[in-house]
C-alpha cells in the first residue's frame, strides 16, 4: 500500500510571498554534490506553477532513488521551466567550493528557458545575479520550488556518476556517487585518483602521497 506524505501547510509560503510582491516567475534553486571526493557539483533551478500538486514532493535526501526518479520525470514535464548546471571537479579545485557552488547556481538560473524574476535559494550565500532573491532556511525541506530543484539536480548528478563508473571502473562511483565511503578510499589507495577526483582535497592528496611512498605514482 502506498502511503502519501502529508502536505505541509508552509510548502508554498515563500513562493506566495514572492508572488504577493509582484514577481511572476519565481525559481527555486538548490545544489548537490558539494561533499564528495569526486564528480561535479550540480545545481538545479525550477519554476513551478503556484500550488501545483506534485504528489510525494519532499526534500530529496528523504526520498528513495526510485521516488526521486519518478518525481524528476513529473517535475520536468510539469514545471514552467527547469534547468541544471554542472561545475566540473577541475573548477572546484580552481575556484574553491564556495565559488564553485555559486557558479553552479548562477549557471542553472541562466539556463532557464523562461527567465526568472525572483530567486528562492537554499543557501547561506546568494549567487552573483542581478535578480531579487531570498535565502530560505532549510529551503529543501520547506519550499516546493527548492525541493523540486534539489530533486532534478540530484537525479542528474546520480546519472552522471553512473556514467563515470563505466568510464572509470573500480572506484564504485555508481554506488557511492563519489562520497568518501570505505570502499572508495580503498579504491583510491589501490588505483590512485581518476580524472574526476577533486585533486585539491586532502583525502586525494593523501592517497597520492601514499602511492608515491609505495613507488606506485
Amino acid at each position: 500500500m502506498t502511503v502519501k506524505r502529508r502536505r505541509r501547510p508552509e510548502l508554498w509560503a515563500s513562493e506566495r510571498m514572492a508572488r504577493e510582491m509582484g514577481y511572476q516567475c519565481v525559481a527555486g534553486i538548490d545544489e548537490v554534490g558539494l561533499g564528495p571526493l569526486a564528480g561535479p557539483a550540480v545545481a538545479g533551478a525550477v519554476v513551478l506553477r503556484l500550488g501545483d500538486r506534485l504528489s510525494g514532493l519532499d526534500d530529496s535526501k528523504k526520498l528513495t532513488p526510485l521516488e526521486r526518479e519518478r518525481l524528476d520525470r513529473v517535475i520536468r514535464r510539469r514545471a514552467v521551466s527547469w534547468a541544471v548546471f554542472e561545475v566540473p571537479p577541475a573548477d572546484i579545485d580552481r575556484f574553491g567550493l564556495t565559488r564553485a557552488r555559486q557558479r553552479a547556481m548562477e549557471g542553472a538560473v541562466r539556463a532557464l528557458a523562461l527567465p526568472a524574476d525572483y530567486l528562492l535559494i537554499d543557501a547561506w550565500d546568494a549567487p552573483d545575479l542581478p535578480l531579487p532573491q531570498m535565502c530560505v532556511i532549510k529551503g529543501d525541506a520547506t519550499s516546493a520550488s527548492i525541493m523540486a530543484a534539489s530533486i532534478v539536480a540530484k537525479v542528474h548528478r546520480d546519472r552522471a556518476m553512473v556514467e563515470y563508473d563505466r568510464e572509470y571502473p573500480g572506484y564504485g562511483f555508481a554506488v557511492h556517487k563519489g562520497y568518501a565511503t570505505a570502499f572508495h578510499r580503498q579504491a583510491l589507495r589501490r588505483l590512485g585518483p581518476s580524472p574526476i577526483h577533486r585533486m585539491s582535497w586532502a583525502p586525494i592528496r593523501s592517497a597520492l602521497a601514499l602511492r608515491r611512498a609505495d613507488g606506485q605514482a
